[in-house]
């Protein structure tokens, strides 16, 4: 069982901070990998972290099993926290997230989804973003966009 699930058994659905990982993935063309969840949001591929975990460690696993593709020479872009990270999931959990964001452009494997978490991949290109991205996931391609002045050709 994931470590939030055991909190949850303690504090049903009051506020908790969750820690986790997330990774912008660059291909050769400068598209990014998202994924569209079982919600129809797309998202990048990342995950909460377990006891013991480094948020780099959270990265990597997550990224591997969501997507089956090994990331390699993860580059922090940032940690977001703080009330602009409030949520209140549908079935009542609130939550404060810590997200490590992270980017790369070295990811090996072949890429397969994992239909439990989500219906479909698709590397898009940093100018044309799906429109239901969620807000969160947005901002920090827009912050991986502005801080590492990517080359949009």
């Amino acid at each position: 069982m994931e470590y939030y699930k055991y909190l949850r058994l303690y504090v049903g659905h009051k506020p908790i901070i969750l820690p986790g990982s997330v990774v912008i993935i660059i291909n050769q063309q400068n598209e990014v990998l998202l994924q569209k969840r079982k919600d129809g949001y797309w998202e990048l591929p990342g995950g909460l972290m377990d006891l013991g975990e480094s948020f780099e460690e959270v990265a990597k696993r997550e990224v591997f099993e969501e997507t089956g593709l090994v990331v390699e020479n993860l580059k922090l872009l940032n940690v977001f926290s703080g009330s602009d990270h409030y949520f209140k999931v549908s079935n009542g959990d609130e939550l404060y997230s810590v997200t490590a964001v992270y980017y790369t452009k070295d990811s090996s494997g072949e890429l397969k989804i994992d239909y439990s978490e989500s219906e479909e991949m698709q590397y898009f290109s940093l100018n044309n973003l799906p429109s239901r991205l969620t807000v969160e996931y947005r901002g920090y391609i827009e912050q991986y966009i502005n801080c590492v002045k990517v080359d949009f050709k």
